[in-house]
């Protein structure tokens, strides 16, 4: 049903008050991975796709999250970057992994988008540029305004409520490259069991879903994190607590951004070898998904990997070949 009903939202068949009043109750209601599955088909088959096939030996990843939680600095277009930047060890089945970061502009100015472009990545490079970047730097910023363009109808009234509505859920099932794995922050406790059993709806690989106990949609260093695991089809779930990782303990306040420029800083910051607590955010956050990507089987390995990148410079000189391929005309 929820299919049939998104597919008349994205061919126009709604006027902008009848979108606000479906997207206002599906609010009211439950989470439900049946109508997020459904939706998401629905956007699926609008999507404008990237042109990238994968070579023998690599995975396709996103770390795209719901947004909508308390914020801090960009925590998954970091760990995208540096995810991409990793080495697969010898005995890894992997070979490389490819980062398709799909994302947005944010209400508060400082979404995936705004940081990427104050960093000087061309975010709004076509889909055959976005292919040319996953070749040569291994990652790729994905707008999703620009892939999504029947989303044009429900503007207007997303903007008028003014709070997360379903196609903040939808964005993390609807990566234009087809990554069948993620990592995906959400911004509700109660979303993390209905995007993951919808993941598994929709052929997932696999992927994580995550949510701290004190509220960041992120794999978090100031709480425990709920993890729903998606694999094979099956669902596993299981509390993570970085402290028991060997990370330090942080506080929300440690992990703040107060514009754009500074969330651009606290990346070039990390990506230079600085320790500090958003450095260990985003090795957290990193060695999951390389978990995620198939490179290792458990995060202190991945956060170790994570962090190699980081230290020699791979981190760095990705961000820079991404700059660079993504501006190539």
């Amino acid at each position: 049903m929820s299919e049939r009903v998104f597919l008349a939202l994205l061919n126009g068949a709604f006027d902008e008050a009848q979108i606000g009043g479906l997207l206002a109750l599906i609010q009211t209601l439950p989470p439900n991975a049946q109508t997020l599955t459904g939706a998401a088909r629905a956007m699926r088959a609008h999507v404008q796709r990237v042109p990238y096939t994968l070579k023998p030996g690599e995975t396709l990843l996103d770390t795209c999250g719901t947004g909508g939680a308390p914020k801090s600095f960009n925590v998954s277009t970091a760990a995208a970057i540096v995810a991409a930047s990793v080495t697969p060890p010898e005995d890894s089945s992997v070979s490389r992994v490819v980062v398709a970061k799909h994302g947005n502009r944010s209400r508060t100015g400082r979404g995936s988008a705004e940081v990427l472009q104050t960093l000087g990545v061309h975010v709004d490079a076509t889909p055959e540029q976005q292919a040319a970047c996953l070749q040569e730097s291994g990652v790729c910023f994905c707008f999703a305004i620009h892939h999504h363009p029947a989303m044009k109808h429900a503007i207007g009234p997303r903007r008028s409520l003014g709070v997360p509505t379903i196609f903040n859920a939808l964005g993390p099932l609807t990566n234009p490259a087809g990554a069948d794995r993620q990592l995906i922050g959400v911004y509700s406790d109660a979303l993390v069991e209905p995007m993951a059993q919808a993941l598994a709806n929709l052929g997932a690989t696999r992927a994580m879903v995550v949510h701290s106990t004190d509220g960041l949609d992120e794999l978090s260093t100031t709480a425990p994190t709920r993890v729903m695991h998606v694999q094979a089809g099956k669902l596993r779930e299981e509390m993570i607590d970085a402290v028991d990782l060997g990370m330090p303990r942080a506080s929300l306040d440690q992990l703040q951004a107060n514009s754009v420029e500074h969330s651009a800083e606290i990346m070039l910051d990390i990506f230079s070898g600085n320790p500090s607590p958003y450095r260990d955010m985003v090795s957290f956050s990193a060695g999951a998904a390389v978990v995620v990507a198939g490179v290792c089987d458990d995060i202190s390995a991945g956060i170790e990997l994570a962090q190699q990148a980081i230290d020699t410079g791979k981190t760095k000189a990705t961000l820079d070949q991404l700059i660079r391929v993504s501006r190539d005309t």
